[in-house]
């Protein structure tokens, strides 16, 4: 009986030591996903929540870094754009980017040249910077295996948003009295001239930024919408929609195969509430009606969005939405001490790197400031990388420029250097711009460090 005794003690014994080992690697793991940020969670946690279709469609498959987005007007593209910039950095990517003379759009609204990308940013993997679409120069050089996307708006929240926006620089706006939208879509023609060179602003936004003709007669705008559409489906892989913008990025995560924190973001390029204007059904119905290719190409695309959603199954897509959510709010607390940012006009942020640009003084484009009184190494998130998330648009593709261009400059000098090394690092205090002839900006050449300018 003391054997069997001694025999069921050291089965205890053993069994106790298994918890404490399953227990004990249980706790490691969890710190060190706390320690990364998460990352690694919410990856397996994308895994076990989101549709099956796109899992296997994801196995095996690498990140597709070829990317061009159309950049479309007033459709939430910013924030699309800063997700792929940041894309664009953590993997060693080059963003083609205008030329100087251009400033941060590739000379809109004239069509599209491959003149306007800054030799200093080619070849590009990624181009993402407001231009007016034609696919036949942008393929020239882009890489072959590049995907197109863009980003579409309901019509009627667009052009409200574009006659706030543009009041002060469209002349067809300035025309109106009193600055009323209600004015000006009560007789538009009176306003309205098509061969100014910013009416582009004032009429079917979205079908010039594709290359479309914004100017078709009503006689027959319906027939040419419909060959338009069937055009632009036949270029760009997906369409988003501005009003299901994070269904929209289950789709784009899918067809890029990236990870989840791939896709995160912060809103960016917002007006304030007290600069928008409520609109009642007759003021959306005389909108859509004067903005009526535009709204074909929006019913077609919003209608193709879902088909798609349905095709991956409603119920895993919400799945994935709230997951994606819970990871963006997880890590935005990280980066604003442990809350979720407060909206600032662009008066009240300190930092005038994140001071977004504005319009007129009719306008209020509300930014985001870090808080300095919090330490966001404690969240094991660094502090660029916080940065670069609520950066706004002409600041980054300036610091992009500039970075892009330093890489560039080394691999003239230093041809064996690999293309993967980081080209510039940031000063932990901010986004500061040195002139200075002898400004050590870390470019790490084998294993030194030397300035190129």
């Amino acid at each position: 009986s003391m054997s069997l005794s001694l025999s069921f003690s050291n089965s205890l014994w053993k069994m106790s030591q298994k918890k404490l080992f399953l227990v004990l690697v249980a706790v490691t793991t969890i710190s060190f996903l706390l320690h990364h940020g998460g990352h690694l969670s919410w990856t397996l946690e994308a895994f076990r929540m989101g549709c099956s279709s796109m899992r296997s469609s994801f196995r095996g498959r690498p990140k597709h870094t070829s990317v061009a987005f159309l950049k479309t007007h007033k459709t939430a593209s910013t924030t699309v754009q800063n997700m792929l910039f940041r894309f664009a950095e953590r993997n060693n990517l080059t963003v083609g980017l205008p030329i100087t003379a251009c400033d941060h759009q590739f000379c809109y609204p004239r069509l599209f040249s491959r003149n306007f990308v800054h030799p200093h940013t080619t070849p590009p993997d990624i181009v993402t910077s407001h231009m007016r679409f034609s696919h036949s120069e942008v393929r020239r050089f882009m890489p072959n295996n590049t995907i197109y996307i863009t980003i579409l708006r309901e019509p009627g929240a667009m052009f409200e948003s574009l006659f706030s926006y543009y009041n002060q620089y469209c002349q067809s706006f300035r025309r109106v009295p009193n600055g009323s939208l209600e004015t000006f879509l009560d007789h538009p023609w009176m306003y309205y001239r098509q061969e100014e060179n910013d009416s582009m602003y004032a009429r079917n936004t979205l079908t010039f930024d594709l290359g479309g003709d914004k100017d078709r007669l009503p006689v027959n705008a319906a027939a040419y919408a419909k060959r338009f559409a069937a055009k632009v489906e036949r270029v760009f892989s997906l369409v988003m929609i501005s009003e299901h913008f994070d269904e929209s990025l289950v789709l784009l995560r899918r067809l890029l195969s990236w990870d989840l924190e791939d896709v995160l973001y912060v809103k960016l390029n917002m007006r304030t509430a007290s600069s928008k204007n409520r609109l009642s059904a007759e003021l959306r119905g005389k909108i859509r009606a004067w903005n009526a290719i535009d709204t074909a190409l929006y019913d077609h695309f919003n209608t193709s969005l879902w088909r798609q959603l349905k095709m991956l199954g409603l119920a895993c897509v919400a799945r994935e939405v709230q997951l994606l959510r819970h990871a963006r709010d997880q890590l935005v607390r990280g980066c604003f001490g442990g809350r979720l940012p407060q909206l600032r006009s662009a008066s009240q942020i300190v930092n005038k790197d994140l001071r977004p640009w504005q319009p007129s003084s009719k306008v209020s484009i509300v930014g985001y400031d870090l808080p300095t009184n919090t330490s966001i190494k404690g969240s094991g998130l660094q502090q660029d990388m916080c940065m670069r998330m609520i950066l706004p648009e002409v600041q980054y593709t300036r610091l992009l420029l500039r970075s892009q261009s330093v890489r560039y400059r080394s691999r003239l000098l230093h041809p064996w250097v690999p293309r993967t090394v980081p080209a510039i690092i940031l000063p932990s205090s901010g986004l500061q711009e040195t002139q200075t002839q002898n400004c050590c900006v870390g470019i790490r050449l084998k294993e030194s460090f030397e300035c190129v300018l």
